[in-house]
């Protein structure tokens, strides 16, 4: 199990697709930092993202970078989730932006995003992936429908080649 730093994103998007309970099974701390956990709260963020950031989950913690690096050219929230995630040597930073990505990747971090998430907790039997891709389908993800195909695909690629009898 690993630490990771989350970006808005991502949680928002885990949590309209009721997918966010897959994450303490995958990581054994989510860490969000203070922009991305306001952005969580906004009054135009929906209901159920609004709630969930109301009452964090024990696997969650809140925690601002000590130091930040001002030369990366990317928002305030995927800034202090770069930040953080380096500074506490974090596993991961779970990020979907692709500026925000390719600036973290220059940083050293590996980067994972809502597809891929939902990939591993389909991977490990947590959710069941055409679902999750409906439900997000039916938000304002922003995300191709070629890549949702493909996440789909290696799904059904990896089910499968899974020996018979086994889950």
């Amino acid at each position: 199990m690993s630490v990771v730093v989350s970006d808005t994103s991502p949680l928002h998007y885990l949590i309209l697709c009721g997918a966010e309970t897959a994450l303490p099974r995958l990581f054994s701390q989510v860490v969000i930092p203070p922009t991305v956990f306001r952005e969580l709260q906004q009054p135009n963020t929906p209901p159920l993202v609004r709630q969930w950031a109301n009452s964090l989950p024990a696997w969650a913690a809140v925690q601002a970078p000590k130091t930040m690096n001002l030369s990366l050219d990317v928002d305030a929230g995927e800034l202090e989730a770069i930040c953080l995630a380096r500074e506490i040597k974090a596993d991961a930073v779970l990020m979907d932006d692709r500026a925000g990505r390719n600036a973290a990747i220059h940083c050293g971090l590996a980067v994972i995003g809502t597809i891929g998430l939902l990939e591993q907790a389909a991977a490990r039997g947590l959710i069941e992936l055409p679902a999750a891709m409906e439900r997000l389908r039916q938000t304002n993800a922003r995300v191709s429908s070629e890549l949702i195909q493909a996440a789909l695909e290696r799904d059904t690629a990896r089910k499968q080649a899974r020996p018979a009898g086994s889950s």
